[in-house]
């Protein structure tokens, strides 16, 4: 039944009502003939048994058996967090308030949204894949947690995997000292994203830095620079030409924007002032102000803004100019002393596969919706979508094909019925070159042509 779920995942996600009745009339699965909804939710039930610890020690057994097929190596891995929300109007209450009942979830909770639905309950996600974007282990947090507290927990977590010693590479909201600290214990390693804008003086002594470029590729340059205050902490400055020219012309839209946004709402003010005067009144400055200060409390434009001392926006040629320089480059700081400037830089670029791998999760696999109350249940919907994930990677990497080509070869094999006087006989249609060749690739036996026989 779990491996009937995962493959539908996979294949045709759908509720787990319609994947029971998906795996009992529409697919063969050896060994299962029927399957109803309740059976699969207690076999979720049976995969997250958390008094078992059975979701911990599924990920480890499954993930070491792919490794073992796809002799990986574990020596860097990539790791990033995604949200995804649930349609609800409010987050679940756990305070009691609610007549006495035990608390349903303690998951589902208003949080920063990385799908930009703050006005929504949701979990956190955190995964974890290799350099080949094979998913090694995945988790669960409410929908609160922030980036910077997880660290710790995934840590701790694959230390008992006994990997060895591992890189582990993490984006900018995971790059606090306490965190890099944590993961260098036991001489563990770490590649990591550094913000260029929060003020920090290391960064800024890094950016300021003299040095030549080193090219790696025909978009990417890095040179290697010294920062005095950060002993056992390199610093990595990489900059691409094609992205560079990419912020210049988005910057310059955004200057456009704000200009052309001031004028309107001086214009327009200008009017109400000239109509009140001719009406011998004092002019409403209300509506004005609102859209000053809509301009100003704008996530990307306000940046650009200054207020006078008369209260009046203005461009901030400055900031323009500050930010002209950071053009096409951004910062990655590593504790590695072996990893080369290069190695550094492609292996933080890498760090896209965690990216296309909540992506396919969101799109291929449909993690969303989520309409599972119990924190059991979420985070059984979470590993399914894990397992699937990680069926949808091995098989790609095996075959070199994408999972849609796949998915569509192989949904062209059936299995047929036929009925006669003597009889049922179940036998499966020919597989043509292109569908033999991906159960070849991926080392799955092709089905037997004749599957059962049922004399009358």
């Amino acid at each position: 039944m779990l491996f009937a779920l995962v493959a539908n995942r996979a294949v045709a996600p759908a509720s787990k009502l319609a994947a029971a009745d998906w795996a009992s009339c529409d697919v063969a699965v050896p060994g299962l003939s029927m399957m109803d909804a309740d059976q699969a939710y207690r076999a979720m039930d049976l995969l997250i048994d958390a008094d078992a610890g059975a979701h911990a020690v599924v990920q480890e057994t499954v993930f070491f058996a792919v490794a073992n097929l796809l002799d990986l190596e574990v020596d860097v891995l990539f790791f990033d967090t995604t949200s995804t929300y649930f349609e609800l109007g409010d987050e679940d209450d756990t305070s009691g308030a609610d007549g006495g009942r035990a608390a349903v979830s303690t998951l589902r909770r208003f949080g920063k949204s990385k799908d930009h639905r703050p006005d929504l309950p949701q979990v956190v996600i955190g995964l974890a894949v290799t350099r080949e974007g094979i998913p090694v282990r995945c988790w669960v947090w409410p929908g609160n947690t922030t980036d910077a507290a997880v660290i710790p927990q995934v840590k701790d977590d694959l230390r008992g995997w006994k990997l060895g010693r591992v890189v582990t590479v993490v984006d900018r909201g995971f790059s606090s000292d306490a965190n890099l600290a944590y993961l260098a214990r036991a001489g563990g390693g770490w590649i990591a994203g550094e913000r260029m804008r929060d003020g920090s003086p290391d960064a800024a002594a890094a950016l300021a830095r003299q040095g030549r470029y080193q090219v790696v590729r025909d978009n990417l340059r890095v040179k290697e620079v010294a920062v005095d205050a950060t002993p056992g902490k390199r610093w990595i400055v990489c900059h691409n030409p094609d992205e560079a020219e990419r912020d210049r012309c988005t910057r310059e839209k955004h200057l456009a924007r704000i200009e052309a946004e001031l004028a309107r709402i001086a214009e327009a003010r200008t009017k109400a002032r000239a109509k009140a005067a001719k009406a011998g009144r004092i002019p409403d400055e209300e509506p004005h102000r609102k859209a000053e200060c809509a301009l100003r409390d704008h996530p990307t434009l306000g940046r650009y803004l200054r207020q006078q001392a008369n209260g009046r926006l203005v461009v901030n040629r400055a900031k323009a100019v500050e930010e002209a320089k950071l053009d096409g480059r951004y910062l990655l700081s590593t504790n590695d002393p072996h990893l080369s400037a290069e190695d550094v830089a492609l292996g933080y670029k890498n760090l896209l596969e965690a990216e296309r791998s909540f992506r396919d999760m969101k799109t291929i696999i449909e993690l969303r919706p989520v309409y599972h109350r119990l924190d059991q249940r979420i985070q059984a919907r979470v590993l399914l979508c894990w397992l699937a994930l990680l069926l949808v990677r091995v098989a790609e990497r095996r075959t070199g094909q994408t999972w849609q080509h796949i998915n569509t070869q192989l949904s062209r094999v059936h299995q047929i019925r036929l009925q006669g006087p003597d009889g049922q006989v179940l036998q499966t249609t020919p597989l043509n070159e292109t569908q033999q060749a991906l159960f070849t690739a991926v080392g799955v036996s092709k089905p037997p042509r004749i599957t059962a026989i049922h004399p009358a």
